[in-house]
């Protein structure tokens, strides 16, 4: 079943690939990808995301604890990390949506000031 959560997780996968410069979670298969997910994340449960184990396509994995996303994602703060989660929500019903994305601290924080001397130099392309 199909609908825009997926589109969403997508947004958390670029998200973190831009943060990391790194393929994240990136799989040889539908199963290895799905351990990846799981061993970085966790493995969703019936009680994170109701009727989980009822989907047509379920298959039990091994229970993998996860990393906390701070640990991953060491330079982000807590503004990032709080999308990140919501982005990587596994219930797709309960996560973040991109309108309430958008009214996340992240995107209203002010991004701190740089004076010209502590500036990144840029070239200019002719």
């Amino acid at each position: 079943m199909y609908g825009v959560g997926v589109d969403m997780w997508a947004v958390g996968c670029i998200l973190a690939e831009l943060l990391l410069r790194i393929p994240f979670l990136a799989g040889d298969s539908d199963l290895d990808q799905l351990t990846k997910i799981f061993e970085a994340l966790g493995t969703p449960t019936d009680e994170t995301w109701p009727g989980m184990s009822s989907l047509p396509d379920f298959v039990s994995f091994k229970i993998f604890p996860g990393t906390p996303l701070e640990h991953i994602f060491s330079a982000a703060g807590d503004d990032l990390l709080e999308l990140l989660q919501g982005l990587f929500t596994f219930n797709p019903s309960t996560r973040t949506t991109a309108t309430q994305a958008l009214k996340m601290k992240y995107f209203s924080n002010r991004p701190w000031t740089h004076t010209g001397s502590t500036a990144p130099q840029t070239k200019l392309l002719s």
